[in-house]
């Protein structure tokens, strides 16, 4: 990440704030900056247990999609991440690892593997797996164990958690889901993009149709980044295809359930249309459909 990395937060092995606060992560991830969060943990703690290696392993994650919810909880998750068998290589199956962590440290995974094996179980309530041999793993709940898709909630023991963000980010356009201009204008929007600055874009909503009918969540928007940009000159209007986004079930905290997430890539424009190449994690089939949304779009603002 370019410009200045701060931390904001710090967190100690219970959880609690030893450094920062939690108003300070939010109000960044409102303004729409990138997040990393560093841990350290020893080799045959986390990564083989049957090893004799007390080696300490630092590690600082990119939560490439960050979501902000009731304008109060901040979330992160990894969007780009394949699966690693330190210290070698890749692990063993093809796969996403769309890790999530909250504010608070709660942690997350959902893996839709890629390589085509049939499911041998449905969806559903998982047994939690055995991890007696990890005394700092609590897992506390496992969804759809056999299928393409499983996930689970848990909590990992860190020594610390240092939650760092990268506010080279500055709001330049916000408007409804009809393209009408709340705030900003295209034309910022456009100069800056024309010269070359990263666009980044956060949608107001964008978990909603996860939630069932007849249930409330909280309001919440999610931050994603822009890859490729068009500028249409004579209807003045951005369009972008953006990184791959994951939708989970608005909840605080931000939690993976079963057919409780998804992941998607979107095209967005600044007249409020998305349209969404959606893919079901369970049978990797594609679905396309257009939507409306509320949004906001930053620039970097190196």
């Amino acid at each position: 990440m370019g410009g200045t990395v701060r931390t904001v937060l710090t967190l100690n092995e219970d959880r609690s704030v030893r450094s920062g606060s939690t108003a300070d992560l939010v109000d960044a991830i409102r303004r729409g900056a990138d997040l990393r969060i560093g841990t350290a943990f020893r080799h045959n703690e986390h990564i083989d247990t049957s090893s004799a290696s007390t080696e300490l392993i630092e590690e600082v994650a990119e939560f490439r999609q960050t979501l902000l919810l009731d304008d109060r909880w901040a979330a992160g998750i990894m969007t780009l991440r394949m699966p690693v068998e330190l210290p070698e290589g890749f692990g063993p199956r093809p796969s996403m690892s769309f890790f999530l962590y909250n504010q608070d440290c709660t942690q997350a995974i959902a893996r839709p593997y890629l390589d085509g094996h049939p499911a041998t179980a449905e969806p559903g309530n998982a047994a939690l797996d055995d991890t007696s041999d990890m005394p700092r793993y609590h897992q506390f709940a496992s969804f759809d164990a056999g299928t393409n898709a499983p996930s689970s909630n848990f909590i990992y023991d860190f020594d610390s958690y240092r939650f760092m963000v990268n506010d080279r980010w500055r709001e330049v356009l916000s408007h409804d889901h009809t393209g009408r201009p709340i705030s900003g204008s295209v034309d910022a929007l456009v100069d800056a993009f024309m010269r070359g600055s990263p666009v980044k874009v956060a949608i107001r909503s964008f978990c909603v149709g996860l939630v069932p009918p007849g249930q409330t969540a909280p309001d919440h928007e999610a931050f994603i980044h822009a890859g490729s940009c068009y500028y249409y000159t004579d209807r003045k209007l951005l369009i972008t295809g953006t990184h791959p986004a994951v939708r989970v079930k608005p909840a605080i905290p931000l939690r993976y359930g079963s057919r409780g997430w998804d992941f998607c890539w979107l095209v967005a424009r600044t007249d409020g249309q998305v349209e969404r190449w959606l893919c079901n994690p369970y049978t990797l089939a594609f679905d396309r459909s257009t939507h409306r949304y509320d949004m906001r779009w930053f620039v970097s603002g190196d």
